[in-house]
């Protein structure tokens, strides 16, 4: 990505979003078909800890009760949220992510899950691209997996991006069928926005009691739905408005 490219997605990020009410008057279901869960196992991959539950955490929830076999991967720690807060350092910031992941997960039914850490430095997926896309394929090919799901590639985040990436790279390597899920493009994005791939998207249908699942996971990840304190940079990284584009009764992947 060139350093014109970074800025123009940095400014869509952070940039007011789209509220939740235009998504909710679309309703993706009515325009994308329906998929069910994938079979398992399932190697489910995020840049940082909460990646994986806010695009793919009500889907988590139905692989859970259902028994399939699934592996996250963390490729950082996500201990670069808050770069200018003074009031907790980096490692302790991976550390408290992590934490929130496991309660995240055990919300899911998922506490005994093998959860692999990669301990990429955040913020610089996209130097150890492939790195990451080694160490993706030989999980895929450890648990014999059916399915990989990752973040999507045009997500505007550049860790959620290089991961995809690296992700895309794994399954062509091991044959695997690989998912993308967005996270910040329901901020950046639009109903029916021309930058979006809507025609690689599906929808999962999520039961009441998946979606009251995800929103107890979500709670779980403090450190980025609240503020670490005063000022701007101890600010939520996940306010409100954020997290009400993640519990819905559906998600949405590319294929």
């Amino acid at each position: 990505m060139s350093g014109t490219d970074r800025r123009a997605a940095t400014d869509a990020v952070e940039a007011p979003g789209t509220p939740e009410g235009q998504w909710a008057s679309w309703y993706g279901p009515r325009h994308l078909p329906p998929i069910p869960p994938p079979d398992g196992p399932v190697v489910v991959v995020s840049a940082h800890p909460d990646d994986e539950v806010l695009g793919f955490g009500g889907s988590l929830a139905l692989l859970a009760s259902g028994g399939a076999e699934v592996l996250i991967v963390s490729v950082t720690d996500g201990e670069g949220s808050h770069p200018r807060s003074t009031l907790v350092a980096a490692d302790q910031l991976a550390r408290m992510r992590h934490r929130e992941l496991l309660y995240a997960l055990e919300k899911l039914g998922l506490s005994e899950v093998r959860l692999e850490r990669l301990g990429v430095p955040d913020t610089q997926v996209d130097r150890y691209q492939d790195t990451v896309a080694r160490a993706i394929a030989g999980l895929l090919r450890e648990v014999k997996a059916a399915r990989c799901v990752a973040p999507w590639v045009g997500d505007l985040r550049s860790d959620h991006e290089a991961a995809g990436r690296a992700a895309i790279d794994a399954c062509r390597a091991t044959g695997v069928p690989l998912w993308m899920y967005p996270v910040w493009m329901w901020h950046w994005a639009r109903p029916q926005d021309p930058r979006v791939p809507w025609h690689l998207a599906a929808h999962l249908p999520l039961p009441p009691e998946a979606t009251a699942l995800k929103s107890l996971a979500i709670a779980q990840f403090v450190s980025q739905i609240r503020p670490l304190g005063d000022g701007e940079k101890n600010a939520a990284i996940l306010p409100p408005e954020e997290v009400a584009h993640h519990i819905r009764s559906f998600e949405v992947v590319f294929r």
